[in-house]
């Protein structure tokens, strides 16, 4: 939030009387010890995960391709007569088709499977930083397969982090979430705090921050790609799981699914609810309720070797209490918020030949957030509903020979949003303000890139996205990208770096009609929101070192018509705005260990950050007034961000897991001069047993110190924020056939 914006407002409130690619491809080459190709080798490429599996026979060169391939970790294995079995461990990103060089073995010299367990789990030709985050870390990390948790990305992305109950990564809070590659639309600024998915729905999530190929292109700061569950994990299986905890806490889900060799479903129904819901003013949980239910499903059809038709639907009900401080609470102050969202993707993909890819997919996106402000609100009682309706699709075709790989598309999507605010004076006067306004815009991008394989150790990437949206404005961008990966000879170092421009599209929200007339009043008037644009640079290095990965990223972002927003009192009722300028910029760690004694593993992320602002409002609400000189912090500004988590077995089959936060500390937004407030740490702890293969039993607390402390004084979503209390629950989970 910006301290024009925050000055903006309050005169205005106080003054009233008292698309992408889905999937990846995999070439290969299969060769002996003396680099000849090995002709007519069985290559098995299998989900680590599931039972989804490919197998292709090597062509007269040693070469083999597999095609639309979901974003996960796999395991491939080649097997040749005469030849020792050789298996390998990799990782898949959607939109890329690394290139594995096999050598086989005679099979006199090695009797048993060669397994490799370190190059190849790093994609030696991304310039993207990217951590991918599985099914299995879910359900182990505590507090991460909760419904309204975001620890599967606070834990394990650099510079990801929680402050007014909204996720920020690298500085911002305008991200993407994509279903199988294809984004889903929303051009509201950080107006909700539901879930978009259920994290016990995933089955690996792909987040990428920076570094994006021109597949995305409206959302600068986090991509969080869902590969959804799809029931190849299951075998006609049925999982109940419920919790119990403090604050009357319980998050049960109950899923099904099941597959053959051409059809596979999940599908899910998930509730929840607790007295501890949206991050408290202050110490005491008052008036904090949330509840929630939600679907899910997923079908997949493979009708030929061909044709592949993906359905997935995630429905959400999200209900939240506004917390209140003891004054409010003794006042009666009882405001809510009502959140809904649906999203429906399909998808068809058509392989014209190995190296050929099209898919096809058309969605629908409808969201909801509604703001009821209740009548012993002081001094104005705010009522705000909002809809916003998506619909539109994405076309992508992909190509993949020796040294390129193409890709071509275009994304679209028309909106229709539907607002209503109604401000009720409390002091008798009568100054009362309705009106209902209707908004209609549409977007519609293309984009081109090709990645070459130049050498076997050095592939460039080059692309660009052009794109045109109308809405309150008409706006047109054009978005080149290029970047660059090396690969060290020995030491398998991979050197990457990036440039590239990005244009985010405007929400369509603004102030007009009778709130306009008022803001004129008092000497306030609206700046039309035009579209974010910013520019991108990166370098970094990827190191393996004995089974640990070791990934060092240095970046920065420069913004123009920086997206912000400023809600209305202390609630989460926003105005979009934007300012001048921004620039964030910083280095990012993330360390990623092999199994340690055969016992567990450790990772880390870790940030050093800068995030400024400058110059004066562009967009939205303003009093005009020319702004302080200089850069000022934004309020979720924090230099040190550190996530530090273990999962291993101990005796007795019992599986422990837990995670270490350290912050720095957000800016005070109460002092006069720039500082931050104090640092902060919290520990997680979780432990699991199974019992006869079909229970599981698990006991985890979050914030076991129960270290309370303001974590963040910004005056968004319900006032100030003090860092979540000690939460402890028990988790059972029963599987069974059916």
């Amino acid at each position: 939030m910006t301290r024009i914006g925050t000055f903006c407002l309050t005169l205005v409130f106080a003054a009233l009387p008292a698309g992408a690619a889905i999937f990846g491809n995999i070439r290969g080459v299969v060769h002996d010890s003396s680099h000849r190709p090995v002709p007519g080798a069985a290559v098995t490429l299998r989900a680590a995960a599931s039972e989804w599996s490919q197998e292709e026979r090597t062509g007269g060169n040693g070469e083999f391709t597999f095609a639309a391939v979901p974003a996960g970790e796999y395991t491939i294995r080649v097997a040749q007569q005469g030849f020792a079995d050789r298996e390998q461990r990799l990782t898949v990103s959607s939109g890329e088709a690394p290139v594995l060089h096999l050598q086989l073995a005679l099979a006199e010299q090695r009797q048993s499977v060669d397994v490799s367990e370190t190059a190849e789990e790093i994609d030696p030709q991304s310039a993207t930083p990217e951590t991918m985050v599985s099914r299995r870390t879910i359900e182990r990390t505590p507090g991460a397969d909760l419904t309204n948790s975001l620890a599967m990305i606070t834990n394990y992305v650099p510079g990801a982090y929680m402050t007014h109950d909204q996720l920020h990564v690298r500085g911002g809070h305008q991200v993407t979430w994509a279903i199988d590659g294809v984004p889903i639309p929303n051009t509201n600024i950080a107006s909700n705090v539901g879930p978009q998915i259920d994290p016990r729905d995933i089955d690996y999530l792909e987040v990428q921050r920076g570094g994006y190929s021109s597949e995305y292109g409206d959302r600068t700061y986090g991509v969080f790609n869902v590969v959804p569950r799809t029931g190849f994990e299951k075998d006609r299986e049925m999982e109940v799981n419920t919790t119990l905890g403090t604050f009357h806490q319980t998050n049960d889900q109950v899923n099904l699914g099941d597959h053959t060799a051409r059809f596979a479903y999940f599908g899910s129904l998930n509730g929840n609810r607790s007295d501890y819901g949206l991050s408290t003013p202050g110490p005491d949980v008052l008036h904090d309720r949330t509840w929630g239910l939600g679907g899910f499903g997923s079908l997949i059809f493979n009708r030929d070797a061909a044709n592949q038709f993906r359905l997935v639907t995630s429905l959400r009900r999200d209900d939240y209490q506004i917390p209140d401080d003891p004054d409010s609470y003794a006042a009666g102050v009882r405001d809510v918020e009502r959140e809904r969202d649906v999203a429906s993707e399909f998808t068809w993909a058509h392989s014209f030949s190995p190296g050929m890819l099209l898919t096809v997919s058309p969605f629908l996106h409808y969201n909801r957030a509604n703001y009821d402000g209740g009548p012993n609100d002081q001094p104005v009682t705010t009522v705000q509903h909002r809809g916003s309706t998506y619909a539109g699709a994405q076309v992508a075709f992909q190509t993949v020979t020796k040294r390129h790989n193409v890709r071509i598309g275009v994304y679209g999507f028309a909106q229709h949003d539907d607002e209503a605010i109604h401000l009720t004076a409390n002091d008798g006067s009568g100054a009362d303000i309705a009106q209902q306004q209707i908004s209609n815009g549409h977007l519609e991008a293309v984009f081109l890139e090709d990645q070459v394989k130049v050498t076997g150790w050095l592939t460039l990437t080059g692309g660009v996205r052009l794109t045109h949206f109308t809405g309150a404005v008409a706006e047109n961008a054009a978005n080149p990208r290029t970047g660059a990966s090396i690969r060290i000879p020995r030491l398998n170092w991979i050197l990457h770096g990036f440039f590239g421009t990005y244009y985010q599209a405007p929400p369509l929200s603004t102030v007009q009609g009778p709130l306009l007339d008022y803001a004129v009043t008092q000497g306030l008037g609206v700046i039309p929101l035009h579209g974010e644009r910013d520019q991108e640079n990166q370098v970094g290095v990827t190191i393996p070192l004995r089974g640990w990965t070791v990934d060092v990223n240095n970046f920065r972002i420069r913004a123009r018509n920086y997206f912000d927003h400023n809600p209305i009192g202390n609630s989460n009722v926003f105005f979009p705005l934007s300012i001048d300028g921004a620039r964030v910029h910083g280095t990012e760690v993330s360390v990623r260990s092999p199994r340690i004694l055969r016992r567990g593993t450790v990772t880390l992320a870790y940030s050093y950050q800068h995030a400024e602002g400058e110059g004066a409002v562009t967009g939205g609400l303003t009093d005009f007034l020319p702004p302080d000189a200089g850069y000022f912090f934004l309020d979720h500004d924090q230099r040190h961000t550190l996530h530090a988590n273990f999962e291993g077995n101990l005796p007795w089959g019992i599986a422990a897991s837990g995670g270490f936060y350290y912050g720095s500390g957000f800016v005070d937004g109460s002092s006069p001069v720039p500082a931050h407030l104090e640092p902060h740490t919290t520990v997680d702890l979780s432990l699991a047993k199974s019992l006869a293969e079909k229970w599981t039993l698990s006991l985890t607390a979050l914030n076991v110190g129960n270290r309370r402390f303001l974590l963040d004084n910004s005056a968004t979503f319900g006032g100030t924020h003090y860092a979540d209390p000690r939460q402890i629950y028990v988790q059972m989970r029963y599987r069974f056939h059916f």
